[in-house]
């Protein structure tokens, strides 16, 4: 546990440094209409890395543990894992309000072994709703797929 620990937080101590650097080059300090551009992600970065500091300070101090996670352990994050990274990848060739739906109703039957009726609600509900939202309300597109495309969008 304590490698992972320090591993991680040295992953995300390298990226609040990225941001850190490039919310220097956009400017962090105040111009004459409010912030600039990098003065919000300047922060955020910083308070990234301070944590991400006291988490490998945490992991260095603390005694050598035992595994990180047993195969009892990994299974259920395996179970959560695969079906989102094949959501991932199927959303664009069938995008991403048919595959939310497959992804939905495949996951709540599955891991969450609901009723087919509760399980088609709201696999259908839900991508619908979620187009709505986003296509006809705020005007943001979202990958669009096949059956989109015969309907229109």
């Amino acid at each position: 546990m304590r490698a992972a620990d320090i591993l991680t937080a040295s992953v995300l101590f390298v990226f609040g440094g990225v941001v850190f650097f490039d919310a220097l080059r956009l400017g962090i300090g105040w111009g004459t209409d409010g912030p600039k551009s990098g003065f919000f992600p300047f922060w955020l970065a910083v308070i990234m890395m301070a944590s991400c500091l006291g988490i490998m300070a945490q992991g260095a101090r603390r005694a050598r543990a035992g595994q990180f996670v047993s195969r009892e352990q990994l299974g259920p994050v395996l179970k959560v894992l695969w079906p989102a990274t094949l959501f991932v990848l199927v959303t664009q060739f069938i995008g991403i309000y048919v595959a939310s739906a497959l992804y939905l109703g495949f996951y709540m039957r599955w891991v969450g072994h609901n009723s087919w009726r509760a399980v088609i609600a709201l696999s259908i509900c839900l991508p619908i709703v979620t187009f709505l939202v986003f296509e006809q309300w705020f005007l943001v597109p979202l990958p669009k797929g096949p059956l989109e495309t015969w309907l229109g969008y």
